[in-house]
């Protein structure tokens, strides 16, 4: 009886654990790529799954945009803002009653940096996206990064 039991409570742990996991459409990866002398370009990339988008930073009426905070690093002085690149759609959504601007599969979010000095050091922040299909959309998340510049 006792492993009649304890294998029901184990197959119903497993059945609850499978219920409750997390839709993550989307996966991230993080790099810095060196264009001159302490010179840099952050990468954020933003890998999509099929039948779902991420919204650009200027998205339109409705969604949460994607967004960045860059924590502050006397080593860095930020250049510019963050730019797209991607294949960027437009599209009305009568969810949210307003022409939307969004990214399909990949989208590379770019900020150029410039070292104050020689030595080596970690770019972090917080980015805020929400993602969603045709069905539905999941509430914006926030994700914190890290980048190492390696200045050598």
């Amino acid at each position: 009886m006792k492993k009649i039991i304890l294998t029901f409570v184990l197959l119903f742990s497993l059945s609850i654990m499978t219920m409750a996991q997390i839709e993550n459409p989307v996966v991230w990866t993080f790099s810095a790529s060196k264009i001159a002398n302490k010179q840099y370009e952050i990468h954020l990339i933003a890998n999509i799954q099929d039948n779902w988008h991420i919204y650009a930073q200027d998205a339109g009426k409705g969604p949460e945009p994607t967004s960045f905070i860059f924590n502050k690093n006397p080593l860095i002085k930020y250049v510019g803002k963050v730019k797209e690149v991607g294949k960027l759609e437009t599209a009305f959504d009568q969810n949210f009653n307003s022409t939307l601007r969004f990214y399909k599969h990949k989208v590379d979010f770019i900020q150029k940096v410039t070292l104050k000095s020689k030595a080596s050091t970690n770019i972090k922040g917080t980015l805020t996206y929400m993602v969603c299909n045709d069905r539905k959309c999941l509430p914006p998340k926030d994700l914190p990064f890290l980048v190492k510049i390696d200045n050598k």
